[in-house]
């Protein structure tokens, strides 16, 4: 049970001056910022696991062994998702204490300067075992600084958003992801023809061009209305890591089994698939990456979508279907891939992102912010998503290991049996956004609109953190 941190109620007329019931002035600027800026990020982050599973084997690892160079490609790809939790809490710590913009504009800007280190990298042909070495250092500057990314971006998000759409606009920068999967999977298409090295090293190089639009776009966005209410009020965490350990580790336990249902997930799907296919001779490089890439166009409107959608129906009950869809579609993806065809193969890509993975993504960035403290929330936030990548991170490699040992029902069970983890997880997770906290939000919306100063109203730091900002209310734990 966390603490009570109980701030005096101020009437609605003062509320809406840091966050009104409608979001703030920056709301839409501030959701295709950090939109904007989740794109670059998941462009150089996840640009690097096709690379892996397509060509690092044999760029910086010994060619004379294939399935090692596999192993060790994507144990290079673990090691940026090992890290990334360090990165979460270094970056929700900064974010409770410092704010959440800087955060979000440092990590940009270290991410972009380790993905284009990697398009500089030398080869194994070139340099030996160095470049295995130099690959997983410039990798784990990308992890640290993806880690940080997440937290300070979704919650910035948040902070800014209406408080009825705030599924749909955190949704708006889960999308991101998705635009950055398309970007990064289109590089890698065009630049087949280029073949040699520049079939990997220029997707990586572009990466430059996106640093700078995005840097520029985060600069003119304005810091959290509810960081700097609590700042003026004095009610910043002094250490908000171990607060939040200590008041909120069930939550935090909560959400990360609810995020490994995902991530993981997508590792087994999509990442471990990518290279099932080409060691498999089910479908070419192009075949593949076109499947991949309708995935993520599907995926920018699916991802809003479900997000718009737990608005009107609640967090839970759309989490409840996308883990139930992941546990049953472990063997049928299989299946359908090992037909061949290349019509499956891009349904199977469809399937698996647009709706298992972007389902679960969309309700993430509101459900999981609503289940901390504002003061804390960064923090909290950013630890449970983060931690859960190192699950994901490794889970090609146990997905290559469990086909080798018992073929492709090892990773078919393997993505059940994360699919079952998040249900169990879902089942267990109060619901933060029910019919009870939206019809008291649609009170107080009423009340505002009519300009009667309703005092229900609250801020929307409560220490619960729910979405709907009350205090005093039944919203309060």
């Amino acid at each position: 049970m966390a603490r009570e941190h109980p701030l005096p109620e101020p009437p609605l007329s003062q509320v809406a001056q840091w966050h009104p019931v409608e979001g703030t002035p920056m709301k839409k600027r501030v959701a295709i910022g950090t939109s904007v800026g989740a794109t670059i990020e998941t462009y150089d982050f996840i640009g690097f696991g096709t690379a892996a599973a397509l060509y690092f084997n044999h760029a910086f690892f010994p060619a004379s062994d294939p399935l090692s160079g596999t192993l060790l490609s994507f144990a290079t790809l673990g090691i940026g998702f090992a890290v990334r939790p360090l990165g979460g809490i270094v970056g929700g710590y900064l974010g409770d204490r410092i704010g959440r913009k800087p955060v979000l504009v440092g990590s940009l800007l270290l991410m972009g300067i380790a993905t284009v280190m990697i398009g500089l990298l030398p080869t194994y042909q070139q340099v030996g075992v160095w470049a295995g070495i130099l690959l997983v250092a410039v990798r784990v500057i990308q992890g640290l600084a993806f880690g940080a990314e997440w937290g300070g971006a979704i919650l910035m998000c948040f902070e800014h958003a209406p408080w009825r759409r705030r599924g749909l606009y955190t949704g708006i920068t889960q999308a991101g992801f998705p635009v950055g999967l398309l970007l990064a999977n289109l590089a890698f298409l065009a630049s087949v023809p280029l073949g040699g090295e520049w079939a990997w090293r220029v997707p990586f190089l572009l990466s430059s061009v996106l640093i700078v639009v995005g840097i520029i776009i985060r600069l003119k966005v304005e810091e959290s209305p509810e960081f700097e209410e609590l700042k003026e009020e004095g009610e910043i965490a002094k250490n908000p890591l171990s607060e939040v350990i200590r008041d909120d580790w069930r939550t935090i336990l909560r959400a990360f089994c609810l995020r490994v249902a995902e991530t993981a997930g997508y590792a087994v799907s999509v990442t471990f698939m990518l290279s099932y296919l080409a060691s498999e001779k089910l479908a070419g490089r192009s075949v593949s990456l076109t499947g991949l890439l309708i995935a993520a166009a599907l995926g920018i409107g699916a991802t809003i979508g479900w997000g718009a959608l737990t608005d009107r129906v609640g967090r839970r009950p759309v989490y409840l279907v996308g883990t139930a869809l992941t546990l049953l579609w472990g063997v049928p993806l299989f299946l359908l891939v090992n037909t061949g065809a290349a019509t499956a193969i891009v349904l199977a890509f469809v399937v698996s992102y647009a709706v298992c993975q972007n389902c679960l993504a969309g309700v993430q960035g509101a459900w999981f912010s609503e289940l901390f403290h504002a003061r804390t929330r960064t923090t909290g936030a950013s630890l449970a998503y983060q931690l859960s990548a190192v699950v994901s991170g490794f889970t090609p490699l146990v997905g290559t290991a469990l086909y080798v040992a018992v073929g492709w029902v090892g990773p078919a069970l393997l993505l059940s049996g994360y699919g079952l983890l998040g249900l169990l997880a879902t089942l267990f997770t109060k619901e933060t956004w029910g019919a009870a906290e939206r019809e008291e939000v649609a009170v107080t919306e009423r009340a505002a609109r009519a300009g009667t100063g309703h005092g229900s109203a609250a801020r929307s730091g409560n220490a619960t953190g729910s979405a709907a900002p009350a205090s005093g209310t039944s919203l309060a734990r």
